[in-house]
């Protein structure tokens, strides 16, 4: 999860949104043709203290945990898609088990699209006709234990990284930034940063059939109206009829 996290970071300069839908046999984008079972998202809130620190807050991460897939199925509803009951990660998950190997191997996956994805990084064998990068990634057959467990068709996985300037953490940003300005130049010490990607894999196939990646400076996971927001970024571009 750590490599996962560090590839978000360095990824937030380059994009807002990085939607990406994988193509079928005849090169037309994919449609989800099934149900759809939300997995447990890891998702992890931080305070940025004046000096940098990020210190977690396990308050803020419960509420993000509870907020976030609500507000999916709100914003899945009515969309021409079946969503199965959530399916909650058992804490005492051992990570050599089919299902820790499953989890694991969607990070895997997804740092890779995050890394590979890029112009001037694109694998040779992920590249189409035009040398542009294609949505070719799979977690291969074995994810069919999750469907036998889950009833679903495909399964969406969520990781969000976020985190909040504290009001010494602002303070020295604005001071930062009225300095860099008396100097005719830009300085920004950073503040907080919301950072996440969301995969959806095929449980028949394994193939990853979209994925999306979130950077951005702004987003608040703590309320209601905040996880609406960042949920409706998330789920950017997602192949529903």
């Amino acid at each position: 999860m750590t490599l996962l996290v560090l590839a978000l970071v360095s990824a937030t300069a380059a994009a807002a949104n990085r939607a990406r839908v994988a193509t079928d046999t005849t090169g037309s984008l994919v449609k989800v043709d099934g149900s759809i079972v939300v997995i447990e998202p890891d998702i992890e809130l931080y305070l940025v203290t004046a000096g940098g620190l990020q210190e977690p807050r396990r308050e803020w991460s419960d509420t993000a945990r509870t907020l976030y897939p609500a507000e999916v199925h709100a914003q899945l509803q009515g969309r021409n898609v079946e969503l199965k009951a959530d399916y909650d990660i058992p804490d005492d998950l051992d990570p050599t088990s089919q299902l820790g190997q499953i989890l694991r191997l969607n990070q895997a996956v997804a740092m890779s699209i995050t890394q590979y994805s890029v112009s001037g990084t694109v694998l040779a064998t992920k590249k189409d006709a035009n040398g542009k990068p294609r949505m070719d990634w799979s977690l291969g057959p074995g994810v069919a234990t999750l469907r036998e467990q889950t009833g679903a068709d495909y399964a969406l996985f969520t990781y969000v990284r976020d985190s909040y300037a504290s009001g010494g953490r602002t303070a020295l940003r604005v001071f930062g930034f009225l300095v860099g300005a008396a100097l005719g130049g830009g300085l920004d010490i950073g503040g907080g940063v919301q950072v996440g990607v969301a995969t959806l894999v095929d449980l028949r196939t394994g193939q990853v059939v979209w994925y999306n990646l979130l950077a951005n400076q702004s987003g608040d996971l703590r309320d209601r109206e905040g996880a609406n927001k960042t949920v409706q970024r998330m789920l950017q571009k997602l192949p529903l009829e």
